[in-house]
């Protein structure tokens, strides 16, 4: 019978050159480098060799050795002997030891991330972590069992499909090697058995279905409710292999007027996406930690998650099944269409799908993300339709979607290639005002009202030591990342169609390319800082929206010290009420919804507790006459500096770096002007390399043109040079005004 042995203890590992040491899987080679900025991390090849003895087999028994994810290319020896090799980071593959077993054995990885063009991913704002980062476990099996071959599945497929307060299972098996028939059983169900049929090639396959009256369905938060099942082999009488799996019982429609719906009622889905690191552990991250994560997910209220970019740990999947998470799983198909990796693309979403069908919180298969960057091509448009295809063929139950970058024309013909849409929105961060979120839904919807649209990314960076009375975007602070949440919720609430938005993203995570907010190397758009020791204010607003637990929070615990004579005090609660205190004397009460704004005199050192029925938090604030230097972003202050300069008047009929992008752009010599400018912010930036190449819409140039230059300077993401901001103005001021 089948045995599964975990494998991780004793590994010998070597970086290209470096000296062996000796490690426990999951392990990374990049927890440290990949993850302190510079896009500098090593990017190359790691060897792990572990020896141990043959086991003992019985006649004609095989055993395998299973890597649930090695980043991103490995190649598996025995003795020597190559018997696989992988392409594909983040998916689960097998190879076949048995006809290399020597009494002493050593199992070699060759683990390789370095650049290449034919595997995804390649250019993406999140680091390609290198090493065998998953637990691995042999696998001891008859010579007929469940099969083990096929894009790292487990042989065993089940599909409900309901009927009336009914649900007919339809159980799938496929088998390695000659077997009779396979019985099939859902514990207080009921068993059946089924006849075992081989084709040409000799692959073995049985299937029966099972019917469940008065069906248990999984209903999300309210009910995760999972049925479990098993599949026994049998030969010559004998059972030979047995597979357990689980699954749920759930329908669910996208209405493109109404939005989401699970079991036949509007189910609105209020979600975040996550990315699988954490400070210190890269991407090798332990169960305890994915549980962790889970559970502050839904301490938040959130009810969906999309698990991006690539294909997630199977024990996540598994969480998200029995917590009730809706989930949308994707694979790494990102940012930049490679015409030499098609194939990868369809092997990626075989594995995605084989690999995870049986999983009751997956809703969807998403095709790529923000895959638009560099343009769309013919090749790329086939790749999406290819995949597309695949994925109805393989799972005719779920819908396929992808997640389009704000750049794509909201007519281009690759928005309609899945089921369902969305878009990845930045206006009031990356570019334009936070209003523009709304109008680019508005205008979407009224242009396709037939057409579902969600949101698939949004989000602000912080980094949660900045602080601001007067935040303003691209300042990093704490206070804009809650205003910004604060905006989107507000407009999710009044536009039902939205199918599903997820914030961008539910944790910190690692970018090595990226050096911001004077914490290099990391992407600051999470709720909860990259350690998980943090939860931001914003956080809060999620939670005073979507959470049925009550809860109270004082906003502002990490703005001490005010220099203001008048302070602003925000609460968040998801309580009707709030009663706010200052050093233990009632101030004010007030009534509302979600966020209440009280304002207080600011004077010597203060306790601050807000009061919601038994509910209440407190934070501390003093008067100081100075701003505190940690709460100040670096580049603001060379901001704060550029008006100081010489050079930096606004001459009245002259262009100056207020003036918008499309009011110089009236004069031909202000254009060409801008085009050089737009050209040189491009090569300089921190994001370069993410950059290269972009296609520039008409819609992102129309909107580009309500930039002023100086707001084009502040977010690009850079600390701009005074001395260069100055000599900006010195050339604009040169520039004769044309009259509107």
């Amino acid at each position: 019978m089948r045995t599964i042995q975990l494998f991780n203890e004793g590994w010998r590992f070597q970086r290209e050159g470096k000296e062996p040491e000796t490690v426990n899987l999951p392990h990374t080679w990049n927890a440290v480098d990949g993850q302190d900025g510079g896009n500098d991390y090593f990017r190359g090849t790691g060897t792990y060799q572990k020896t141990f003895s043959r086991p003992e087999l019985g006649e004609g028994q095989r055993l395998y050795v299973e890597f649930r994810g090695v980043n991103s290319s490995s190649e598996v020896k025995i003795n020597g002997k190559t018997v696989a090799t992988h392409d594909g980071g983040y998916s689960t593959f097998r190879a076949d030891l048995t006809d290399e077993l020597k009494d002493e054995n050593v199992l070699e990885v060759i683990a390789d991330n370095k650049a290449n063009d034919h595997v995804y991913p390649q250019r993406a704002d999140f680091t390609f972590y290198g090493g065998i980062y998953r637990d691995v476990y042999l696998i001891t099996v008859n010579a007929s069992h469940f099969d083990l071959d096929y894009f790292g599945g487990n042989g065993f497929q089940i599909t409900p499909h309901i009927d009336g307060a009914n649900a007919d299972i339809k159980l799938e098996a496929y088998v390695t090697g000659k077997a009779d028939s396979v019985t099939f059983t859902i514990p207080g169900v009921g068993s059946v058995s089924a006849p075992v049929s081989y084709d040409a090639q000799t692959a073995g396959y049985a299937a029966a279905n099972l019917t469940i009256e008065n069906v248990h369905l999984w209903d999300g938060l309210n009910d995760p409710y999972c049925y479990d099942a098993k599949a026994e082999l049998v030969a010559d009488g004998q059972t030979v292999d047995t597979v357990d799996s689980y699954f749920g019982c759930r329908t669910y429609h996208v209405d493109p007027e109404k939005g989401f719906f699970l079991n036949g009622r509007s189910y609105p889905l209020h979600g975040v996406s996550r990315h699988q690191d954490r400070r210190g552990y890269g991407n090798a991250l332990t169960k305890e930690m994915h549980e962790e994560d889970i559970d502050m997910i839904l301490s938040m209220g959130t009810n969906a998650i999309r698990l991006a970019h690539y294909q997630h740990d199977q024990y996540f999947y598994e969480l998200c099944d029995r917590k009730g998470l809706v989930a949308w799983a994707e694979i790494p198909y990102i940012s930049m269409h490679l015409p030499n990796a098609r194939e990868n693309t369809i092997s990626q979403m075989t594995e995605l799908i084989t690999q995870n069908y049986n999983h009751p919180c997956i809703i969807c298969w998403a095709l790529s993300n923000e895959i638009s960057l560099t343009g769309v091509t013919d090749d790329l448009m086939e790749n999406h339709v290819i995949l597309n295809d695949l994925a109805h063929k393989m799972d005719p139950t779920r819908l396929t979607t992808m997640a389009n970058l704000f750049m794509l024309d909201i007519d281009s013909p690759l928005i309609d290639v899945p089921d369902i849409r969305s878009y990845n929105l930045y206006y009031g961060w990356y570019v334009g005002e936070l209003e523009q979120n709304d109008e680019f839904f508005d205008e979407f919807h009224a242009k396709f009202p037939d057409k579902a649209i969600g949101l698939s990314e949004y989000g602000a960076d912080t980094h949660y030591t900045i602080q601001s009375p007067n935040p303003v975007k691209g300042d990093y602070s704490e206070q804009y990342q809650a205003l910004y949440h604060e905006h989107m919720l507000e407009m999710f609430s009044t536009r039902p169609y939205l199918w599903s938005t997820f914030v961008w993203n539910m944790f910190d995570f690692a970018a090595d390319a990226r050096e911001e907010a004077g914490d290099n190397g990391v992407n600051h758009k999470g709720l909860i800082s990259f350690d998980r020791k943090v939860k931001k204010d914003a956080f809060y607003i999620y939670k005073a929206w979507w959470s049925k637990e009550p809860f109270v929070h004082v906003c502002g615990s990490r703005y001490i010290d005010r220099t203001e004579d008048e302070t602003e005090i925000k609460v968040y609660t998801n309580q009707p009420k709030v009663a706010l205190y200052v050093n233990g004397t009632l101030a004010e009460e007030k009534e509302g919804n979600h966020i209440f704004i009280f304002k207080i005199a600011n004077v010597g050192e203060q306790t601050i507790e807000a009061k919601a029925g038994d509910l209440t938090d407190q934070i501390s604030i003093r008067k100081v006459d100075t701003p505190n230097p940690a709460y100040i972003f670096k580049e603001q202050v060379s901001v704060k500096n550029w008006f100081e300069e010489e050079g930096m008047e606004v001459i009245p009929g002259y262009y100056s770096i207020k003036d918008t992008l499309g009011d110089i752009c009236k004069s031909p010599e202000g254009a060409a002007f801008i085009d050089q400018l737009q050209e040189q912010i491009a090569k300089n930036s921190p994001m370069a390399s993410m950059s290269k190449g972009v296609v520039m819409t008409d819609q992102i140039k129309k909107m580009m043109m309500r930039f002023t230059v100086e707001n084009l300077l502040k977010q690009t993401g850079g600390d701009p040079d005074p001395k260069m901001v100055v000599a900006i103005n010195k050339q604009l001021s040169k520039i004769k005004k044309v009259d509107c």
